[in-house]
């Protein structure tokens, strides 16, 4: 919910995200309809696609911990 005008606004989206390198494999070790939370930054799809993309530099997963499966992983920028 966001407040919009001084009015309550559901607010949904789909969205492409994109993860590369470490944290490309551990979403790869993780089961299809898993909660996450995922930080990045939006991007456009190519040149000629604007269509925005998140790439994920950290992703928490929010459930899923029954097995012993529960990370919080953080992915450092090379400067």
């Amino acid at each position: 919910m966001q407040d919009e005008a001084g009015q309550q606004r559901t607010v949904t989206v789909e969205l492409q995200a994109v993860a590369a390198g470490e944290l490309a494999k551990v979403l790869g070790g993780a089961s299809l309809g898993m909660w996450i939370r995922g930080t990045g930054f939006l991007a456009a799809k190519s040149l000629r696609s604007r269509v925005p993309v998140l790439h994920l530099n950290k992703i928490e997963f929010l459930e899923g911990n029954e097995n012993g499966f529960q990370a919080q992983i953080k992915v450092q920028e090379k400067r």
